[in-house]
């Protein structure tokens, strides 16, 4: 007899994020695997949301409660309707010695969230898990987000309903920097942290970015672009804040980095 070994080469890494899509819509994508082996191939696709030991495998401490830096939560959040926000065509089948097969994924949330989450594996034969893919993605209610800045929630959802606060409530906090998103979203906070290193030199101010960015969809589509500004800004360079663009607009699909910049003023104590 001849011994030969299962290998396949596949078009995606390790990871696959579909981006963000507006809640209640869909998005898909494709990847391609290839059989580099002599022998016929027999594969099965698995989702882990599907797995029938999830149930016992959720029975333990979250992730966040243990080590708050870290988010190692494999399957996020699902779908309110009990559907899988992942699904995948063909889940099983043979691929030939040296030929290809197509998959496409599909992703469909139905409520906003930003932690949409799943494992696919690509088992042969029924036993050996050949390649793994970390499927993620985000919804949105409205086709504007932004990204940047230190986590404030978790990446587990509560089964509690909470109302958003009011932009009044919002602003009580003092050093907040408003984004003003011409659609009637509620108001999120996001935290940036600069760290300063003072030097014996010229000032190099500490450095970070949001990123301001628009989703393209059908039922948006009569609008061309998204405008966003920053309020109160005069504030903030009393502080030593500059932000690199005060105000813009973003057409469906793009991404735009905005650079936040802090040089302490010559009051301001050390520490």
């Amino acid at each position: 007899g001849l011994g030969v070994i299962p290998s396949i080469v596949c078009s995606v890494g390790e990871v696959l994020n579909m981006g963000y899509v507006i809640a209640r819509e869909k998005v898909t994508s494709t990847f391609k695997i290839q059989n580099t082996s002599t022998l016929t191939l027999r594969y099965a696709i698995q989702l882990d949301s599907l797995s029938p030991t999830r149930a016992k495998d959720q029975q333990r401490i979250p992730c966040f409660i243990m080590s708050s830096s870290q988010r190692t939560e494999i399957v996020g959040t699902q779908n309110y309707s009990g559907l899988s926000v992942f699904s995948i065509l063909p889940t099983e089948g043979e691929i030939a010695a040296g030929e290809s097969q197509d998959f496409t994924v599909t992703f469909s949330p139905d409520h906003e969230s930003l932690y949409y989450s799943d494992r696919l594996k690509v088992v042969l034969f029924d036993k050996k898990i050949a390649h793994v893919i970390h499927l993620k993605g985000a919804a949105r209610e409205y086709p504007m987000f932004v990204e940047g800045g230190i986590p404030l929630d978790v990446p587990v959802e509560s089964l509690a309903v909470t109302l958003p606060a009011s932009p009044q409530e919002a602003l009580k906090g003092g050093n907040v920097l408003p984004l003003t998103l011409y659609y009637k979203t509620p108001v999120k906070s996001i935290l940036l942290s600069l760290e300063y290193n003072e030097g014996e030199s010229s000032p190099v101010p500490a450095m970070t970015e949001l990123k301001v960015g628009a989703i393209r969809t059908a039922r948006f589509a009569s609008k061309k672009n998204t405008e966003f500004s920053f309020d109160g800004l005069p504030l903030l360079q009393q502080k030593g804040f500059t932000i690199e663009a005060a105000k813009g607009s973003i057409e469906p699909g793009q991404v735009k980095c905005i650079r936040v910049s802090w040089v302490p003023p010559a009051d301001f104590p050390v520490s």
